[in-house]
């Protein structure tokens, strides 16, 4: 009884009193278009409902577009209801109150798919301009997904009052795309289409090749229109391509199978002769095709189509490509804009592929710098160096276990990875390598031994599945340039680990007393021992801290690669090339080393990217070949110890 008096005092109201004041009272008027519309009507309504102003016209665009408003067949009135059962959950148009009635008398509304689209389009002028920031961000989300030309309109008319700059930003690129589709003016088109030439975004690309679109035809002269190209017969398509098309377009006949020209013969067999020839010389190609081109002289089967006659026709006839666009200023702008677009996306292309070679090498140069002073100072060929990178991902991951907090954890890692190694490898030089100086292949068999204990050692205490080693918050993301170039915060942060280390040794090597003694020990031991100097300690020195170093760099690794314990294994060729490749012995020849493996693999991967594994063997084969016209490395060492 309530509803039946709301209605009748609307009526009422809308008959009598001053123009509508509520969303319920205007849809009133327009009953009729919203439980029956068709495309043509329904504008009429959402002409009506966007120059009222009403607050609550966005949300009812919505709900009638989902099917979530329903009519009331008693008073006539609309309300968004949610139907469980034979029960209605209503929410009344304007006030929102809530109640509850049987779905039988009411009718739910039901636009078909042609009236949604429409409504989505008027919803979109409500979206732009909602008070909501994140129903604008939507609304120009969904344009992007599916431009139109009529949201050309209200997407230009909502940059204006844009807030958001941001969003105003994406606004104005958004309006460009569809300006350079869907303008008017052909003046506004090329302008638009020429502010896209630095835009090397997928979307800007997209959208001069929507432009740019093409439709192949064939016919005896070249069409009118804006023709693109004219396509060369063997050059630009494939004969038996532009035969085909000839044939689609009805001006040549199909080519006749070589088996439906068997089946034709066997059904056309009189009296022992097919078109009269014997069947006995049907074996021969020559007899078939002239007992098939009698039979199509009599009009019995379609005629045989010779390689002359295919020639022929393609020669008579014009293979193009025409323009969608119709206007050739258009086509012309868009053209030179996709140039000019393609050519910076080249460029940008070489800069995220230099990026990525930095980066590779700048992880190769932590795994390697280790291995060159163990190798290349003390010439110590230490196969479980590895397996000390292993060790110090595995330090990082147990300290994360105690230190929940990423950033600290990192902090304590670096540190405690460097003492562990460094310990590992002095016991390990105390041990076995002290024995083993000057004996590189018994050197080379004991550390293989080693790596293969300290791999099953790691399975026995962490198991055979990769071990996590989060990275701090702000390590999360990447650094984002272009659509092109991009490059993770991660390896940014291993790319600056690595210039601290370089700095690092260089300071160690050049300015500390350690960095003498090394120094004087790798020229001339015996001299160096005559001044006072003990060469097995600085031996021992000089290995844990390479092994150190190395954990330290497993901790790095760790954070962009799986910490698992073949880890090392992944890096210990790579950090021998490095070595070998950069000069022995020489910290700037480690870098030059890393910077040319880690470029020309990267090189090898963009060249042949479905085949990592192909890119490595490549590269060995050129190291190979390098080594055979530089055997001393990138930057040999100079004086006594490279005549040793």
């Amino acid at each position: 009884m309530r509803r039946v008096l709301l209605a009748v005092f609307l009526l009422l109201t809308t008959a009598f009193a001053a123009p509508a004041q509520d969303l319920q009272a205007l849809l009133q008027t327009h009953a009729d278009e919203l439980s029956k519309p068709s495309r043509k009507s329904v504008q009429v309504v959402l002409d009506d409902l966007g120059a009222s102003g009403l607050p609550g016209v966005a949300a009812f665009l919505e709900n009638w577009q989902d099917k979530a408003v329903w009519r009331e067949d008693a008073t006539g009135l609309f309300y968004i209801a949610t139907e469980s059962g034979d029960t209605l959950a209503l929410r009344d148009i304007d006030t929102g109150a809530a109640d509850t009635a049987d779905s039988a008398g009411f009718t739910q509304l039901k636009p078909n798919g042609g009236v949604r689209r429409v409504i989505a389009t008027a919803l979109v002028q409500f979206q732009l301009n909602d008070p909501d920031l994140e129903r604008r961000i939507t609304a120009v989300a969904s344009i992007a997904r599916r431009p139109e030309a009529d949201q050309l309109a209200p997407l230009l008319a909502s940059i204006p009052p844009e807030t958001d700059s941001g969003l105003r930003a994406r606004k104005v690129q958004l309006a460009n795309f569809l300006s350079a589709r869907f303008a008017d003016d052909p003046a506004d088109r090329i302008a638009a289409i020429a502010s896209l030439a630095t835009d090397t975004s997928v979307e800007a690309r997209s959208v001069l090749n929507l432009v740019l679109a093409v439709e192949s035809g064939v016919a005896a002269a070249a069409p009118n229109g804006n023709l693109a190209r004219v396509l060369e017969p063997g050059t630009d398509i494939a004969a038996d391509a532009a035969y085909a098309a000839l044939v689609d377009a009805g001006l040549a006949p199909p080519a006749v199978a070589p088996d439906a020209v068997r089946a034709a013969l066997a059904a056309n067999i009189v009296d022992g002769r097919v078109g009269g020839v014997p069947t006995g010389q049907l074996g021969n190609e020559d007899a078939r095709a002239r007992a098939y081109a009698a039979l199509a002289a009599e009009g019995t089967v379609p005629p045989l189509v010779t390689a002359e006659d295919r020639q022929t026709a393609i020669g008579a006839h014009v293979f193009y490509e025409l323009y969608d666009e119709p206007d050739a200023a258009i086509t012309d702008a868009a053209r030179a804009a996709l140039g000019s677009v393609e050519q910076r996306v080249a460029f940008a292309q070489a800069a995220d592929l230099a990026l990525d070679g930095l980066s590779l090498a700048s992880i190769y140069f932590l795994a390697a710098i280790g291995l060159a002073i163990t190798f290349g100072v003390m010439g110590v060929i230490n196969m479980a160096h590895g397996e000390f990178i292993m060790m110090g991902a595995y330090t990082g991951y147990v300290v994360q276990l105690f230190i929940p907090d990423y950033t600290v954890s990192i902090i304590v890692a670096l540190p405690l990875a460097f003492a562990i190694t460094f310990g590992a490898g002095v016991t390990m030089e105390r041990l076995v390598i002290r024995h083993l100086y000057h004996r590189p292949l018994e050197t080379l068999l004991a550390t293989f031994g080693i790596s293969i204990a300290l791999q099953q050692i790691a399975k026995n205490i962490f198991g055979t599945q990769a071990r996590p080693l989060t990275s701090p918050g702000w390590l999360d993301g990447a650094w984002i340039v272009s659509d092109v170039i991009q490059i993770s915060y991660i390896r940014i942060a291993i790319f600056v680990l690595a210039l601290i280390f370089l700095a690092l040794i260089l300071y160690v090597l050049k300015r500390t007393r350690l960095g003498l003694e090394v120094r004087a020990v790798t020229q001339n031991p015996g001299m160096a021992a005559s001044m006072g100097i003990n060469p097995d300690r600085i031996n021992m020195l000089t290995f844990g801290f390479g092994s150190g170093i190395a954990g330290i760099a497993g901790v790095a690794i760790g954070l962009y690669a799986k910490v698992t314990s073949e880890m090392g294994a992944d890096y210990i060729v790579q950090s021998f090339m490095t070595v070998v490749v950069g000069g022995v012995g020489n910290v700037w020849g480690t870098l030059a080393g890393a910077s040319l493996i880690g470029f020309l693999q990267k090189g090898i991967e963009w060249l042949n990217p479905s085949n990592t594994l192909a890119a490595q063997t490549y590269m060995i084969l050129f190291i190979i070949l390098f080594i055979q016209f530089r055997p001393k490395g990138i930057v040999a060492l100079k004086g006594r110890a490279a005549a040793d």
